[in-house]
């Protein structure tokens, strides 16, 4: 089954082409990224297999064009992998909120996507986008059937005394004020491949699975369900990340509110898109760029990586503690596969667990790889993640009616 996998931003459309045979045997036809949709000029980075990578710069006002400018790279006849539109039989769509609607992917209809369009309010940075990709699909391949995967959808086994805030009961009932968590596509498969790489039962097992990139999230995952995690009602939650500020007091925000004449949705522009590595260092968003400023000897670049550490070290504790006890810890996502020192940092606060770090096998960056010594007592493994391949997967299901 030929399946167009879609993961659109505001801005956005990253999208891989797949014919998958089964969960296990697939081929990757083609990958890209639509970029800077809606801007004066857009562009286009489409990488077939087998064949040299297309750029573009053009202009895309929508989400509708940024579309039909996928599917037409994928027909082209000197870039193209298929012959026609026709030989795409399904649709996959990450979506980062499902709230407490769906505890699994679900087939497009009306009524899927008045849930996302309620749980815009929970995830207005993605939702919303997200949406636009789906009646793009719509607008472009009317006949062809969609599915989407919940970010949420993964973590919905958590237990109420995990999820619930010590707010007044109510907020949770009137507006379902709760903790959600994220990246769930990328923790299930990483706790997965991951207890299959190490050695792991994954139903009879204690697994960390620590997803770090420009956003970052960790789950505590018991017999393969997760029993926490450290995202939230929305993606702020949790620890330092790109331009997102994680955990801080919440009368910090309306002290700098009133102190700055804020409102509202210009004090969640801050806490969202102008804070973390970007606000603490002032240097950039970017963990490479961080990288090198604090080799150059930059102060507060230095500060966001031992920040990055420090909150990784104490949720990754509080799990241990929550479990009683770690099986094994999983570092996936573009810095948990590409840091070596960040790897190093966290795993060496764990030896009282009898973690013994294996040093020379921590210089890999990007390719599967055991990082603790065969006498340790917890597994320590770098798990390159593929969330589009759980999307296809639950898309061929789905649509097979499996």
């Amino acid at each position: 089954m030929i399946i167009l996998v879609i993961n659109c931003g505001s801005s956005s459309i990253k999208y891989q082409l797949l014919d998958m045979k089964s969960d296990e045997v697939y081929d990757l036809l083609a990958k890209g990224l639509v970029e800077k949709v809606g801007l004066p000029m857009g562009c286009i980075t489409h990488k077939p297999t087998g064949k040299d990578k297309m750029y573009k710069e053009l202009s895309i006002p929508d989400h509708k064009i940024g579309m039909q400018i996928v599917l037409d790279a994928l027909v082209d006849p000197e870039y193209g992998v298929l012959k026609s539109f026709d030989d795409i039989e399904a649709i996959g769509h990450r979506v980062v909120q499902g709230a407490d609607f769906f505890s699994g992917s679900a087939i497009v209809n009306e009524d899927v996507i008045s849930k996302i369009e309620i749980c815009c309010d929970y995830a207005p940075l993605h939702n919303p986008a997200h949406l636009l990709g789906i009646r793009a699909c719509q607008h472009v391949l009317p006949s062809v059937p969609q599915v989407v995967t919940f970010d949420t959808a993964y973590h919905q086994t958590m237990p109420d005394y995990a999820y619930m805030y010590a707010l007044p009961y109510e907020y949770y009932e009137k507006y379902r004020v709760r903790r959600y968590g994220a990246h769930g596509t990328s923790h299930q498969f990483v706790a997965d491949k991951g207890a299959k790489f190490v050695g792991l039962d994954l139903n009879n097992s204690k697994i960390i699975t620590c997803h770090i990139g420009n956003g970052s999230s960790i789950s505590a995952i018991v017999n393969g369900k997760v029993v926490d995690t450290s995202m939230g009602f929305t993606p702020l939650e949790g620890m330092i990340m790109g331009t997102r500020c994680g955990n801080i007091d919440p009368n910090v925000v309306t002290y700098i509110m009133k102190k700055e004449n804020l409102t509202p949705d210009e004090m969640t522009t801050i806490m969202n898109k102008k804070s973390g590595f970007l606000g603490v260092s002032g240097v950039s968003s970017d963990a490479r760029d961080i990288d090198t400023a604090a080799n150059e000897g930059n102060y507060r670049a230095k500060l966001v990586f031992k920040k990055l550490s420090y909150d990784i070290i104490k949720i990754i504790g509080s799990y241990i503690a929550v479990m009683d006890g770690v099986d094994a810890i999983f570092f996936t996502a573009g810095i948990g596969e590409n840091n070596v020192r960040l790897r190093r940092r966290v795993c060496e606060n764990f030896s009282y667990m009898g973690l013994k770090f294996d040093y020379e096998a921590n210089v890999a960056q990007g390719v599967d790889t055991l990082l603790s010594c065969p006498d340790s007592k917890v597994k320590v493994a770098l798990i390159t993640t593929d969330e589009e391949l759980v999307i296809a997967r639950d898309t061929m299901h789905l649509v097979l009616g499996e």
